[in-house]
């Protein structure tokens, strides 16, 4: 978290400061280990987390260093794993769930079948929580609603790899999904009512104005004077 705090340079915003931290600590202990591998599904996971974490952050400015804070501090390029996992939604465009399926059994010659071919070929691949964001991006990407038999499938059947982290992490990150939608939810309802607040006020302060400019005419008959 030091070494964080150094390359971003600025307070983390309070609300996200819980969020940044448990990043920080899990992805850390991710790219330590001597079985992690990165890739671009790993790539698109981080990013497209990042994207739909940090949407709404009020400093946008810092939301990129952030970004940038936490790639580094693991070792990462940020710039980077956005070029491959860019690269990886091109690719993904227009495919279909079997499309997807077929890739991750390795058939074919996609970069995603040539990152299912290393996975397999590992003995001692680790998953990560970002591997499994990753595979619920390209669901998203291909219209595919994300659900944990879709998880599950593509990971144990067609990847290949036994592990019941990728539905934990499936029910994790919807829920954290579901949480920030509300959350967008009651800050545009806050928003719209700030703004018909001060519309009031201003409707207010007009009437005002009104009211002393007929107030001062007709003071300036009552004396016979023109009014202004």
């Amino acid at each position: 978290m030091k070494e964080f705090t150094e390359i971003v340079g600025v307070t983390i915003n309070p609300l996200y400061r819980a969020m940044v931290t448990d990043t920080i600590s899990t992805t850390h202990l991710t790219v330590v280990d001597a079985r992690f591998k990165y890739d671009k599904i790993w790539a698109l996971g981080f990013i497209s987390s990042m994207d739909i974490l940090l949407k709404n952050y009020p400093e946008k400015p810092d939301a990129v260093k952030v970004v940038y804070g936490l790639a580094k501090s693991m070792g990462l390029d940020d710039a980077s794993m956005r070029v491959d996992a860019d690269s990886l939604s091109s690719w993904a465009q227009g495919k279909t769930a079997e499309d997807i399926s077929s890739a991750l059994r390795g058939e074919g010659d996609s970069e995603l079948a040539a990152i299912s071919k290393e996975v397999k070929d590992e003995e001692f691949w680790l998953y990560s929580r970002f591997f499994g964001i990753g595979l619920m991006s390209l669901m998203d990407l291909t219209g595919v609603v994300p659900d944990a038999p879709t998880m599950n499938k593509w990971l144990k059947e067609d990847l290949g790899v036994q592990t019941n982290k990728g539905e934990t992490d499936y029910n994790l990150w919807m829920g954290v999904r579901n949480k920030l939608s509300m959350m967008e939810t009651l800050m545009k309802e806050v928003e719209i009512r700030e703004k018909k607040k001060m519309a009031a006020r201003l409707e207010d302060k007009a009437a005002a104005a009104i009211r002393r400019a007929d107030a001062a005419a007709k003071d300036a008959e009552a004396f016979g004077e023109t009014p202004p």
